[in-house]
């Protein structure tokens, strides 16, 4: 037979139960989200995986540059405001917001600080010290008696005494060791050769080969130079490894690709494991309506939208600017399982076909000898936020040691 429960015992067993769930309901809320006053340090750094690289371009009026055409470490063809080029107030008002993190602009003195008695090297082209340029200027904010540096190697830099901080440059346009050569006896029979460049896909240049030693941080990139318009069938690059021509002959991006294969795994083996590396990914062009050496253009005054990316850089398009993308698969292929993290500029670049010197070059005549200048950018511009972007990384990297 059921025992039967009294009103009163009910009452007792669903007393403790209310006031159970009144008191979990309440204090949860405590324990799992942060109030106002709460004395928790905020993390100033971005949790991974956060994906500074994908985001938009927001307009902010009150956004300035740190630095104006008067850093010492300016080169001129890239100094904009010097040059008089047009709208580089609104150039210089589009702040990159990435989807899922906060990007602080750089805290030039904390980050020296951070960095006291280390030193930051660049390897690679003209895009790295267009990179490097911009580093410069905005470091030097936080030591006005920053002076230019040379080594042997080291083609540009600049030391920041403050702080015993060194940041140089190292031109290495393929990374691997080329040089011109006129007499080579498989050149014989072949009409219109002039001579070949020579690439030891196994061999860094010598720019580079020997400062494992030296640094901190380095940030390596190529690709620019990977082209027809430099190396045409003319004047051939032809690839070598272990000191013998390679058979049958590798085409450009094969070449590439196991060049990379071959200084990734150097990287990986001479370079400190406590070196921080990064590989910076294309810096995309915008040339518009033909190469630098056909009239190409880029006198736009506002960023390309989202839409219009894929028109203008998706390989199968086979338009201009089409090599970025298409050599970014080749790096990061060869970056596969290494220690170099990549620094990926590629995506959020594409959209500012506003911000490349173009005709405003601070020469007489260097647009009719060179044509526009839709590679490199203007300085202050777009590599001033790849700057806030990699001391953030470093920054990162070092705090978790």
């Amino acid at each position: 037979m059921a025992s039967k429960l009294t009103p009163k015992l009910i009452t007792w067993l669903i007393l403790p139960s209310c006031l159970l769930m009144f008191f979990y309901s309440t204090l949860l809320p405590l324990y799992t989200t942060r109030s106002p006053q709460s004395p928790t340090k905020i993390p100033l750094l971005p949790p991974e995986p956060c994906n500074l690289f994908r985001g938009q371009w927001v307009l902010d009026p009150s956004r300035k540059p740190m630095y104006d055409s008067t850093c010492p470490f300016h080169r001129n063809a890239w100094n904009c405001i010097k040059n008089q080029r047009e709208n580089m107030g609104r150039i210089n008002s589009w702040k990159w917001v990435p989807e899922n993190c906060d990007l602080d602009r750089v805290d030039p003195a904390g980050f020296l600080n951070l960095m006291r008695n280390k030193n930051i090297g660049f390897v690679g082209d003209s895009l790295n010290e267009n990179f490097l340029v911009s580093f410069l200027c905005t470091l030097r904010v936080a030591d006005e008696g920053a002076k230019k540096w040379k080594r042997k190697g080291a083609w540009r830099g600049a030391y920041f005494p403050k702080f015993n901080v060194t940041v140089a440059y190292h031109r290495a346009v393929l990374l691997a060791k080329y040089e011109w050569q006129t007499k080579w006896p498989e050149l014989s029979g072949q009409d219109g050769v002039k001579g070949i460049y020579r690439v030891d896909i196994d061999v860094p240049a010598d720019d580079w080969a020997n400062i494992a030693d030296f640094y901190s941080v380095l940030v390596f990139n190529t690709g620019h130079w990977w082209g027809y318009d430099k190396f045409p069938k003319e004047t051939p690059l032809v690839f070598f490894k272990g000191g013998q021509p390679i058979h049958p002959p590798l085409e450009m991006l094969d070449g590439e690709f196991q060049q990379e294969l071959y200084m990734v795994a150097h990287i990986d083996k001479v370079f400190p494991k406590n070196v921080h590396k990064f590989w910076r990914l294309q810096s995309p062009r915008h040339f518009h309506g033909g190469e630098w050496n056909q009239n190409g253009s880029c006198l736009f005054d506002e960023p390309l939208k989202e839409y219009q990316l894929d028109m203008w850089f998706d390989p199968n398009k086979n338009r201009v600017n089409r090599e970025a993308r298409k050599l970014n698969h080749v790096i990061e292929e060869a970056l596969k399982g290494t220690s170099i993290r990549t620094l990926d500029v590629t995506h959020m670049s594409e959209f500012r076909a506003d911000a490349h010197p173009a005709i405003w070059l601070g020469k007489k005549d260097a647009v009719a000898v060179w044509g526009q200048d839709c590679m490199h950018w203007c300085l202050p511009g777009v590599p001033d936020t790849w700057v806030d972007i990699l001391t953030q990384l470093i920054s990162y990297n070092l705090e978790m040691g």
